[in-house]
């Protein structure tokens, strides 16, 4: 069994609803024709060279990817992950998406978790109304 992880580069304005829309348009395979943004493409980079999803490296017993290549487009990476994905997969995922100011969207029950920058303007937009 594998679960799937989505990081999505968001404006900072966008909620949960409208990720959870755009991975929508993504399962239709609308995906939009633009250049990447260098968010995704620093996030990619940077979580690939410690996890490859390509080459001999990707299918080694250790890997913590149940499908690769990753789907990587302009706005988002799809990784389908491995049931015994280590925890420190995860965590290098969650603090990449944080750093990189990516929403993470959980494909098992669509919780989009906001990067730091995000959930603080909203909570500081809460608090002034």
């Amino acid at each position: 069994m594998s679960f799937d992880l989505v990081v999505w580069a968001m404006d900072n304005a966008d909620m949960p609803d409208d990720v959870r829309a755009a991975n929508e348009r993504c399962a239709r395979g609308e995906h939009p024709l633009r250049p990447a943004d260098p968010r995704v493409v620093a996030f990619y980079d940077a979580l690939t060279s410690d996890y490859p999803d390509r080459g001999p490296r990707a299918a080694l017993d250790g890997s913590p990817w149940a499908s690769a290549p990753l789907h990587a487009a302009a706005d988002h990476i799809q990784m389908r992950l491995d049931e015994h994905c280590p925890d420190e997969v995860l965590e290098r995922i969650e603090r990449l998406a944080g750093e990189l100011n990516l929403d993470l969207l959980d494909l098992q029950d669509g919780t989009v978790y906001p990067p730091p920058v995000k959930a603080r303007a909203a909570a500081s937009a809460m608090t002034t109304r």
